[in-house]
Parts: C-alpha cells; sequence; structure tokens
C-alpha cells in the first residue's frame, strides 16, 4: 500500500490540472457537468478538486458556475517576473516598437498553441484587445514561425489535428498548400500573414531559437495592412531575425 501512495497522489495532482485546463479553455463560467464531462472525470471527484481549487482561491464560484480565481494570476507573475526569455524579450521588443512604430509582440509555444508573453505598442494602438496570457493557434500569424521549425512526425502529428482551416476572410487553406508555405517560412527565416487572424492586420514574425536550436518562441511585429504593404515585408523580416538572435543570446 506504501508504494501505491505516490501514484495515487500524482494522479490526484492530474486530475487537478486537467480540471484547470478545462477552466483555461472554457472562457466563461462551466457548470460542475460540464467541467466533469470535458475532463472525463466523475461528478464527484471533479466536485472535491474544484472545492480544493475554491478554497486555495484557484477557483471562483457563482450563480453561472466554476471559473478561474484570482490566485492564478501568483502563479502568471511569478512566471512573467523570472522568465529569462521575458526578461531579454523586454528591451529588444522595445527597441523593436520604436525602430518600426509597430506593436512588437512575444510568444511561447504551448502544444498546439501560443502564448502571448509580452508586448510593446507601436504609434498606432491595434484595432483589438490582445492581453497577456492569451492562448492563440500555431497554425496563422506569428503561429507559423513556430511551426514551419516541427520536425516531420512532429508536424504530421499536428497537421492530423488541424485538417483544412478557414483564415479570417473565409479562405479555406489545404494541407498541401500549408505545407508549403511552412517549407518557405522555415528557408527564408520569418513568417508573414495578411488578414488571416484579424481582418485589416498584418504581421512579420521570426522563430526565437532555445540553446538546443528548438523554436520555442516567436517574436512578431502587427499593424494595419497600410502599415506593412508588400515591398516592407522583407526588411522587417531581416529586423524581426536580428530581434529573435538578440533575444535568444540574451535568454541562452
Amino acid at each position: 500500500m506504501e508504494q501505491a501512495k505516490p501514484a495515487t497522489s500524482m494522479r490526484s495532482l492530474e486530475r487537478a490540472l486537467d480540471v484547470l485546463e478545462v477552466l483555461d479553455a472554457g472562457h466563461h463560467a462551466l457548470r460542475l457537468s460540464e467541467i466533469a464531462r470535458r475532463a472525463g472525470l466523475p461528478v464527484a471527484t471533479t466536485q472535491r478538486i474544484l472545492g480544493v481549487l475554491e478554497a486555495r482561491g484557484r477557483v471562483e464560484r457563482d450563480a453561472n458556475g466554476y471559473r478561474p480565481g484570482v490566485g492564478l494570476i501568483f502563479g502568471a507573475h511569478a512566471y512573467l517576473t523570472s522568465s529569462p526569455l521575458v526578461g531579454a524579450a523586454r528591451p529588444v521588443l522595445q527597441d523593436l516598437a520604436g525602430a518600426t512604430g509597430l506593436t512588437a509582440s512575444l510568444f511561447k509555444r504551448l502544444g498546439w498553441s501560443r502564448v502571448v508573453l509580452a508586448r510593446v505598442a507601436g504609434d498606432a494602438p491595434l484595432r483589438y484587445e490582445l492581453p497577456i496570457g492569451e492562448r492563440l493557434p500555431l497554425h496563422l500569424g506569428a503561429g507559423k514561425a513556430l511551426a514551419a521549425h516541427m520536425e516531420p512526425a512532429e508536424l504530421e502529428e499536428f497537421l492530423a489535428q488541424l485538417g483544412d482551416h478557414t483564415l479570417a476572410n473565409g479562405t479555406t487553406v489545404d494541407r498541401d498548400d500549408f505545407v508549403a508555405e511552412l517549407r518557405s517560412i522555415r528557408e527564408r527565416g520569418y513568417s508573414q500573414a495578411r488578414g488571416e487572424r484579424e481582418p485589416g492586420m498584418a504581421s512579420v514574425a521570426a522563430p526565437v531559437l532555445d540553446a538546443e536550436g528548438a523554436a520555442t518562441a516567436a517574436v512578431q511585429v502587427t499593424g494595419a495592412l497600410a502599415d506593412i504593404p508588400a515591398e516592407r515585408v522583407p526588411e522587417l523580416g531581416l529586423e524581426l531575425q536580428r530581434a529573435a538572435l538578440a533575444i535568444s543570446r540574451r535568454a541562452y
């Protein structure tokens, strides 16, 4: 029985993380039964986990259901203030935004998503809000700079769960075209996007390589389509590659 305790404790921890991930992906309050269904857990087990998390401030509850709690901000703040990557990127983003007049951002890959870690506004504010911690897809915008550096087996897995995808303007991108674009991105060292996730917006991004040479993060500049005409993209691409290298050298 003593040997079984560590495994049991680890399973309890995994279940609690499963519940937190369900709430994180929910974007609004969820009922107990819905959380249990999405986490693949019995309702009674889910209720016990939620009770512990609520007592620790990691979950909040009201008449509409459960949602992430204010206690999660402590962990997020600790990460942002202690991360070598974020610390290395801040001055580079400041320089990048000042030199280009565009909004400069840092993203970190997490599974099939990317997370906003830092942002410095450009001369003109963006037309939409993109808060720190927002989760975004890997197949659009700066995510392509990360997806382009996946190893073949991982890319196949990514493409299998993705399938064909649709841009903000309604255009459907099939697998072959997407793979060809990723190949081009890897060859030239940066990605570009025009109206892919937000209509009327454009971006250019480059991967930030870690100490092992893996593309775990990306740096991006974003602006209105008029701010990033096609003829400006190569210049920005070089600027982004220099910024990515600077971040990598400072962080790793």
